[in-house]
């Protein structure tokens, strides 16, 4: 079994809080990945890129390679991550959450 490397690093406390993200925009040319961050949230005008993030295209596959193997162990532990299709757009009601059905 190969020793696993142990990596000290830090993080800037506005940093530390991360920044939402539920759509991913990635472009590359022959040097770099570009990967966009961005929030589409109910009631904005469109996405807002929160963070960019520019790779050389062997960092990328490492983390391609990362994020594969963390996503192996995460459903080896809690289950398979289901995709579920896009939602309509517009608004819900939480009691369509509720199974016993409307509190009020």
């Amino acid at each position: 079994m190969a020793e696993e490397k142990k990596v000290g690093i830090t993080i800037d406390p506005q940093v530390a809080g991360g920044v939402y993200s539920n759509l991913a925009i990635i472009s590359h040319s022959r040097s770099e990945f570009v990967i966009d961050f961005a929030a589409n949230l109910p009631g904005l005008p469109g996405p807002k890129v929160g963070s960019r993030v520019v790779m050389s295209p062997e960092h990328c596959k490492r983390l391609f390679n990362a994020l594969a193997e963390n996503i192996g162990k995460y459903e080896s532990h809690f289950g398979k991550i289901e995709i579920v299709p896009e939602q309509p757009a517009g608004t819900f009601n939480l009691a369509d959450f509720n199974p016993d059905g409307p509190t009020s």
